[in-house]
């Protein structure tokens, strides 16, 4: 019996997803839940499983397609009608009153079960032959039964490196190399230009003495380690903007266009824009202004790491209400963040350095730094936005103000 597999309903408003991989082929042999297709939806990766045992007869779709909900992903032959798998067109039967198969996002300790294929790897394997740009089928692998490993890709890239391998090109002689658009990548230019389209956006910028935060970070970090927490300045900052969002409620807000109104928001998620090596994901600390500094430090740790490894859930990923994105780490004077649309308003922190500052007629040396405020100029004027960020480093100048903050 014949029966189609559709790509899934995976909740959280998903319509569509690109195909990073497919994990079977034509004429395998797959046992139920299997991974049959890594999908990368809201720059997070699922892998969706087979939701029967059969051989798979045909597979419709390849790396680097746009699926959409209800759509035919892969044919394949089975004992019997599983859920959310409809009979093909040789049946009149129809699976009803079933949920669509669970979904599973992608960890790095996953393995592909059940499917037999020429390349023996794990679904994290293969993710990270195509971040290194090596052609897994040509990998020999140390594992068990030729199963490929890290050890084994990184050594065939350094290889790869030896040879002077490091353009691609298109045709013979070309010194160009065209690299597709897609996954993270092609979200985050599709949502950075949504966003420069949607948006009246105006950055403004002031100086900070964050040397209190300096100071209370030091203060607070052996109590930190001992509850297993790395502790940044991140967390600092997160707890002095709460009592400026709750005084500013525009800045927590977002534009609701088609009806014609800002919608203030009284509720704090606060997204944090992390580097990754596929790009840019923002995932959220949600409820900053109900958690101390440790609790907000342990799950920006979390988050980052899953960001990294590509396991973010979907709700990680969705809510925020205002976004920090940290480039201090990086370098730079100072730079001009985008909103994270549909937010009205993003903060840039920047490099802590010791200035020679004058207080109380001498001068001296202070840990300073710059903050970038980039705003929707339809949503508040310029003083509002320049009075916000002045509360915001009143509270980190004030001992007073932020002790009782972020405790």
């Amino acid at each position: 019996m014949t029966f189609e597999f559709k790509m899934p309903d995976i909740g959280e408003g998903v319509t569509e997803g690109e195909i990073v991989k497919v994990l079977v082929g034509e004429g395998d042999q797959v046992k139920e839940d299997s991974p049959l297709v890594e999908v990368m939806t809201d720059k997070v990766n699922v892998q969706i499983p087979s939701p029967v045992s059969g051989k798979v007869s045909k597979v419709l779709v390849k790396e680097g397609d746009n699926v959409k909900v209800g759509q035919v992903l892969i044919i394949f032959e089975g004992e019997s009608s599983p859920a959310g798998v409809s009979r093909s067109e040789g049946s009149k039967e129809e699976t009803k009153g079933t949920n669509p198969p669970a979904q599973t996002v992608s960890s790095p300790s996953a393995s592909v079960s059940g499917v037999t294929e020429a390349v023996l790897a794990t679904p994290a394997i293969r993710k990270l032959a195509r971040e290194l740009g090596v052609d897994i089928t040509r990998v020999r692998g140390t594992g068990p039964g030729g199963r490929i490993l890290e050890a084994d890709l990184r050594s065939a890239a350094q290889n790869v490196a030896s040879k002077g391998m490091e353009v691609t090109a298109t045709a013979p002689g070309s010194k160009e190399e065209v690299v597709p658009l897609r996954g993270i990548r092609k979200v985050v230019a599709e949502h950075m230009a949504k966003a420069k389209e949607s948006t009246a956006s105006v950055t403004h910028v002031d100086e900070a003495d964050v040397s209190e935060v300096v100071m209370l970070r030091e203060a607070f970090k052996g109590s930190a380690e001992k509850r297993g927490v790395k502790l940044t300045y991140l967390p600092f900052i997160i707890k002095a903007l709460v009592p400026a969002l709750k005084e500013f409620p525009y800045m927590n807000s977002s534009l609701d266009d088609q009806a014609h109104s800002i919608v203030l928001k009284r509720y704090y998620n606060v997204g944090i824009a992390t580097d990754t090596q596929e790009g840019l994901v923002v995932p959220v600390v949600r409820d900053v202004d109900k958690k101390d500094i440790y609790q907000i430090a342990s799950e920006i740790e979390a988050l980052a790491q899953k960001a990294r490894s590509g396991t973010l859930a979907l709700d990680e990923i969705k809510g925020s209400t205002f976004t920090i994105t940290n480039v201090g780490s990086i370098g730079g004077l100072f730079a001009t963040p985008i909103i994270n649309w549909p937010e009205v308003a993003i903060l840039g922190l920047h490099k802590i350095t010791k200035r020679p500052v004058v207080r109380n007629g001498s001068i001296e040396v202070r840990d300073v730094t710059y903050l970038s405020l980039t705003f929707d100029h339809r949503v508040m004027d310029g003083a509002y936005a320049a009075k916000f960020l002045s509360r915001v480093i009143e509270i980190l100048q004030d001992p007073k103000l932020l002790l009782a903050e972020v405790l």
